[in-house]
Parts: structure tokens; C-alpha cells; sequence
């Protein structure tokens, strides 16, 4: 009987894991591309509808032309591929777009597959909201810019937001706590960026951007002021240290140890294969991880694109475990999360029902991800299963998104993020229970 009694304790006192919420398949709304102009309040126009907006006469072109490749990128390589065929002032608009460094992949089977369906015909899986978050919008980016890549918090509760803009426009801002616009960073101290993507704010509030295209990553102080450059700008290739060949290939994200260790997410590289090889630097179109100490010194690199456990076919997003140094990266079409140590060992893999766009844990320790055109950020365990969910899903409306994306929160708890293909920053504001 005290056997028995002992063991009936044991499977009691075992935690039990929460229930996760229910979820569906739901439809994925048209890419917009930055193409559409955002009205205060969040309130997202038509595109086109503002002279402002990126392409703003090449609405129609797009529609019937370009069977679904509507994103900026995706839609730009259509209408110069139908150059012959455009309105005239979808041919102005087109010639007023600043030069593309990279290639339009078009012939390697890692490409869009032009003879299947689109993105937009995929059906998503949207989790049900549990979590009891709303949604608005407490500042206004500049109206016709393009979308708003990703969102920063530092200790000072400043909220830094990275957005696509056109040439002109300013592209890196800084809001106080209160969403008063108190910094715009010029591009004679960022240069412009050719495809901006991730931002991260490090322990001494320093603003790290990164240019995709560009392969640069810039530090900068907590006053906007550039402090380092990591890569060439405009020179794609890959980091040789033997060689002294310090170059970045695609860099998409950075995260950052305890001990002030760099870690470079390097993963478009296979959205565009035939830029491998046009130079002699670039030999390896693989998705990577660079791993540097606080200096910058070289410590070491592991790759994706192959075959095996813990490979990974894009790094969209990086994140450091604050328990353990483990570093958390989005491998966003493959549909996983890959999981390594501090030390570049695999540890494992987390196949997951949603892309995984970003990666990050909050004050707290917990860990998050964002589902890019899912349209929601998870709350995840440490096995990737799904204990809550924010966001609507993909759509313009209030709280949707066309591609959520790297995300941050402020003291009381509130997580933002922006939008890649909508110039705007969704506050999705925790309930009184979840506050800090």
C-alpha cells in the first residue's frame, strides 16, 4: 500500500504541461510589399493611393502581370522581366526605384516555383488568442514609406524602429516612452540601406541594423552615432579569417551572449543563388552563423543548406537562451527551429506548424517567435510547443499582419513589432494580469 500510495504521489506531483490553444487553416492575404500607404492610427490605404507610396502607379501592372508575385521584391523582378508591356507611369515608378545589387533568382530549383502556386495561395495555421491582448497603434511612421522591419527597446524604454524607405526619406528612427518622435538618423551616418532588416539593441543600448543586400552590419551608440561597420557595403561574400576576407553574406539578424559574444544571422543567401560565384569572394551561397566576441575577433561559423540534423536552409532570426547561451535560430521556410550551443554544437531540431520568421526571449526568460506571413508571435516552451498566441493573423486590419517580424517589449510588458511589407508598428498591449 506505501508503494502504492509513493507511486500515485509521483505521477501527481509531475507537472503537467498547459493546453495549447486550438487552432485552423486560414487564407494568406496578398503581399502589399510596402506598396501601401499608412494613414494615423495604423489605418492601412489602398496602394497607390498616395503619390508617396513605392510603385505607387504600378497597382494595375502588378495585378495583371505578375500572377501573384506582389511582394516589392518579387513584383520589382516581375515588371522589369515585362518592361515592354507597362503603363507609362508604372515605367516611370519603376525607373525611379534605387539599383539592385542582387541578382533575381530565377534559375536555381530553390527559387519561387513560378509553375506551382503562390504564397498567397497558402493556407496558414492560425492559433486561436488566448492570451487576452489588444492591439492599436501609438505612433505614426512617415506616410508612403515602405515597411517597418523590425522594433528595438532600450533601457530607457526608447523605442528604435528600422523601416524601408525611399531614397530621401529618413529610414532609422528613435520614439521616447511616451511615442514622441525624438531622433531620425541620416543616411549620412547609416548610408542607405538596401534592404534594412533586422535591429537589435545590445546591454549598453547600442543599436545594431542590418542591411541584407548591403551585407553590412552597423553598430551605433545609444545616440545614433556609428561606432562599426561589420562586412563591406555592397560586397557579398564569405568570411575567411584565414585570409583576413572579412565579408557578410545576407545578413539578416544579430543576437548576443552574456558575455557580449556577436552572433550574425546569415540567411537570404539562398533566396538568390545566382549571385554565388560572380565574384571570386563569393563562393558559398549557404546560410550561416558568424560567431564573434564583444571586439569583433573572429571565433568561429557553421552553415545550413544540407542535408542532416541541425542544418537549416535560411537563418531568418537569432536568438540567445538567457538560461543556458544556447542559440535559437528561425530556419523561417523550412519550418523548424534549430537549436545549437554557445560553442556552435547542434543540439536540436523543432519542426513547428508555422513559418519562424524571429526569434526572442522576453524579461522574463520565456521564449517567443514571430510566424512572418502567418501573421502572429507564439509563446513557446522549450520543446516549440504552443502555450499562447498575439496577433489575428495575415490581413490588414487591427492587429494583423502581412509578415510580423522582430519583435520587442517595454516595461509593462507590452510586445511590438513591425510589419516587412506595412510601414507600421502594432503595440499588442498585455492584459492588467500579464503586466510587469
Amino acid at each position: 500500500m506505501r508503494r502504492l500510495l509513493f507511486a500515485a504521489f509521483c505521477i501527481l506531483a509531475v507537472p503537467v504541461a498547459a493546453a495549447a490553444p486550438g487552432w485552423k487553416l486560414a487564407p494568406t492575404t496578398a503581399d502589399t510589399g510596402g506598396r501601401a500607404p499608412v494613414a494615423h492610427g495604423g489605418k492601412v490605404l489602398a496602394p497607390g493611393s498616395s503619390p508617396l507610396s513605392v510603385l505607387a502607379g504600378c497597382s494595375d501592372d502588378i495585378a495583371k502581370l505578375c500572377n501573384g508575385r506582389s511582394g516589392l521584391y518579387a513584383a520589382r523582378a516581375c515588371l522589369t522581366e515585362n518592361k515592354a508591356r507597362l503603363s507609362r507611369r508604372c515605367t516611370v515608378d519603376l525607373a525611379a526605384l534605387p539599383a539592385s545589387s542582387v541578382p533575381a533568382c530565377s534559375r536555381s530549383p530553390i527559387c519561387d516555383n513560378r509553375l506551382g502556386p503562390t504564397r498567397e495561395e497558402l493556407r496558414r495555421v492560425l492559433w486561436d488568442q488566448t492570451m487576452g491582448y489588444s492591439y492599436d497603434y501609438p505612433f505614426d511612421l512617415p506616410m508612403g514609406g515602405g515597411g517597418a522591419t523590425g522594433v528595438a527597446i532600450d533601457t530607457r524604454g526608447n523605442i528604435w524602429v528600422l523601416q524601408r524607405t525611399a531614397a530621401g526619406q529618413p529610414q532609422l528612427f528613435e520614439f521616447d516612452a511616451q511615442y514622441k518622435l525624438i531622433r531620425t538618423v541620416p543616411d549620412s551616418v547609416i548610408g542607405r540601406l538596401e534592404k534594412g532588416h533586422g535591429i537589435k539593441v545590445d546591454g549598453q543600448d547600442n543599436v545594431w541594423i542590418s542591411d541584407a543586400n548591403g551585407a553590412i552590419v552597423l553598430k551605433l551608440s545609444p545616440q545614433g552615432k556609428l561606432l562599426q561597420t561589420i562586412g563591406v557595403r555592397g560586397k557579398r561574400g564569405d568570411w575567411n579569417e584565414a585570409k583576413s576576407q572579412r565579408l557578410l553574406w545576407q545578413p539578416l539578424d544579430v543576437a548576443f551572449a552574456p558575455n557580449g559574444d556577436i552572433y550574425i544571422a546569415q540567411g537570404h543567401g539562398n533566396e538568390s543563388p545566382n549571385d554565388a560565384e560572380l565574384a571570386p569572394d563569393n563562393r558559398v551561397g549557404a546560410s550561416r552563423i558568424l560567431h564573434l566576441d564583444r571586439s569583433g575577433k573572429f571565433l568561429g561559423q557553421w552553415y545550413g543548406n544540407q542535408i542532416g540534423p541541425g542544418k537549416f536552409s535560411m537563418a531568418h532570426g537569432i536568438a540567445v537562451d538567457p538560461r543556458n547561451g544556447d542559440v535559437w535560430i528561425g530556419d523561417r521556410e523550412e519550418y523548424r527551429l534549430v537549436v545549437y550551443g554557445r560553442d556552435g554544437k547542434f543540439k536540436k531540431t523543432l519542426p513547428m506548424l508555422n513559418l519562424m520568421c524571429a526569434v526572442a526571449f522576453d524579461s522574463h526568460g520565456d521564449l517567443w517567435v514571430s510566424t512572418g506571413r502567418d501573421g502572429q508571435l507564439l509563446k513557446l516552451d522549450r520543446n516549440g510547443n504552443v502555450l499562447g498566441a498575439v496577433g489575428r493573423g495575415s490581413g490588414l486590419g487591427t492587429g494583423q499582419f502581412i509578415e510580423a517580424t522582430y519583435m520587442a517589449w517595454d516595461k509593462a510588458g507590452n510586445v511590438y513589432s513591425g510589419d516587412t511589407s506595412v510601414g507600421r508598428v502594432t503595440r499588442m498591449v498585455a492584459p492588467s494580469g500579464q503586466r510587469r
